[in-house]
Order: structure tokens, then sequence, then C-alpha cells
């Protein structure tokens, strides 16, 4: 058996649903208009704070990065998706699939960094407001959305590297409807440790330091809104924060119910169906909720009307 990744098998089988009782088409015909008004959702606010100035802020700049990822994210995977759903299973091969599994990591990675951005951002706006326009300025905006885009790039660089030299010499049938980490080192015959301990390890500057600075980021929100003395002042200042924290709660919700609950607790397709909800339902909730509650993003919406 050769050392390298020159093996028997260089293209994969994903399964898709196998034991589901919705019918294939019933299934397509959910998934297709979801994607259709995800992608639709996030080039609108992409688009809306490309050309209205009423949203030439700093906040805005960072939602339109993270529905730059969503729609990389889920354009990445629904499309393939979808035909190994209607065809009830299809081939991808080696290259493409770390491909898609690589591009899943980074925008997955960079939308945690832009969530931690945008605490970062709303805890300069409530707690050092006098400070914000000489701190949170346009360069420091373009800083803080590089770095996001480059460590959720590099998190993922070495985990696909290993991958390539896993040996694939048996099975070539994912159980699942794309290429993710744990599906691909389930059916390796090499040993996954070293793999998964640097996955273990690329996740804690993008994934778990950005939870981190979340959760302390707003303790001092909550207690700066708390000691703002009257109802409604505390109800204006905590609105400018609530879209993001619902935004936080689902992605994050989401993600930890997919890939902290043992898989052994849940069925192949209750885990494929909560990918679904992960790449197909979330990304078309950040423009619903910030569209919902932005009246700035209702006023560049009429006006573009």
């Amino acid at each position: 058996m050769p050392e390298n990744n020159q093996s028997d098998v260089t293209e994969f089988l994903l399964l898709g649903f196998t034991n589901t009782q919705f019918s294939k088409w019933c299934i397509f015909l959910i998934i297709l208009p979801l994607y259709n008004l995800t992608v639709a959702c996030n080039l609108l606010i992409i688009t809306l704070v490309l050309v209205s100035p009423y949203l030439k802020f700093p906040m805005y700049y960072f939602l339109s990065n993270l529905c730059l990822c969503d729609v990389m994210l889920t354009t990445n995977i629904v499309p393939n998706m979808l035909v190994v759903i209607w065809r009830k299973g299809k081939t991808i091969s080696f290259g493409v699939c770390l491909l898609q599994f690589y591009i899943y990591g980074v925008c997955g990675g960079t939308e945690c960094l832009l969530l931690g951005v945008m605490s970062y951002d709303r805890y300069l706006a409530i707690c050092n407001p006098l400070r914000y326009a000489s701190i949170m300025n346009f360069n420091q905006c373009l800083n803080l959305i590089f770095w996001s885009w480059f460590l959720g790039s590099m998190a993922t660089v070495i985990p696909v590297i290993m991958i390539s030299f896993l040996e694939f010499a048996g099975t070539n049938t994912i159980d699942h409807l794309f290429c993710d980490l744990d599906p691909l080192l389930q059916i390796s015959c090499s040993e996954t440790y070293f793999v998964k301990l640097e996955d273990l390890i690329a996740t804690i500057p993008v994934i778990c330091f950005p939870l981190f600075y979340i959760v302390v980021s707003y303790i001092h929100i909550f207690i700066t809104v708390l000691n703002i003395p009257s109802t409604s002042g505390r109800q204006k200042v905590f609105s400018t924060c609530s879209s993001h924290l619902t935004v936080v709660c689902a992605y994050y919700g989401t993600m930890i119910t997919i890939y902290t609950v043992p898989s052994k607790t849940k069925s192949g397709d209750t885990n494929k169906f909560l990918s679904l909800i992960y790449t197909v339902v979330t990304p078309l909730l950040n423009p619903v909720i910030y569209g919902l509650r932005s009246k700035d993003i209702q006023r560049a919406l009429k006006k573009l009307a």
C-alpha cells in the first residue's frame, strides 16, 4: 500500500437519505426554494450595503461579509446535495470532495470570526460610545474583515492536507449529504487520531475563542444596559444588538447540536436533517432577522424599490 493517497479509491459515493419516509421529490421541493431564497436574500443585503447611503456603518460592512459567507457556504453544498437527494446517491471525485470540505470549513470559521467581530462592534457602540467613531473607523473595519477571512481560510488548510494523505482503500461510501470531516474519517483505513486532534486545535481560535469573546462582550453589554435608568432607554439600546444576538444563538446553537451531540445518540438521517438546517436554513436567518429588525435596512430597501 502506498504511503500517500494514491489508493484504490479515487471517488466517493454520497448516499444522501436512505431511511427517510419522505419521498425524494418532497425533500427536493422544500430545499430548492429555500436555497433560492437564501441566495437571493443574502445577495440583496450585500447589494443594499454597497449602494445605499443609509448602510455605510461598520455593522453593515460586517453583515455584508457574513452574507457573502452564507452564499458561499450554501452554494458550495446545496446544489450538489440536491443531486444527491434526487438520485438517492451521487459520486464525487476525491479532489472535489476535499475542495468542498475546504470551502465548507472556510465559510464556517470565517462566519464565527465575523460574529465575534460584530460583538466587538456592539460592545464599543454601547459600552464606549464616545470613542466608537475613532476606534471603529473604516481602516479598522477592513482590518477586522481581512483577518476574519484570512484566519478562517488558514484554519482549514492543515486538516485538508492531512486528509489528502489518508488512505481510502476500502469502502468509498459516505453516508452523508456532503463531504464533512467525520464521515470522511469514518471510511478511512488510516490512523485518524492526529487529524482529529489537529481539527480540535484549529477550532479553538476560529470557533471557541469568538464564542467566548461574544459571551464576555454581552455580559458587559447587559451590565451597561441595566445601568441605564429609563426603561425606554434600555429597550432602545438593547434593540441595537438584538439582531446580532439572535443570529449568534441560532448559528452556534445549530453548530453545537450537530458537532457536540454524540453521533451514536442520533440516527444517520437525523444528523443529515440537522446538516440541512445548518447549510440551508441558518444562512437564511441573517438577512431575514436583520431585514425585519433593522430600520436602516428597511429604509434602504424602500429607497431601492
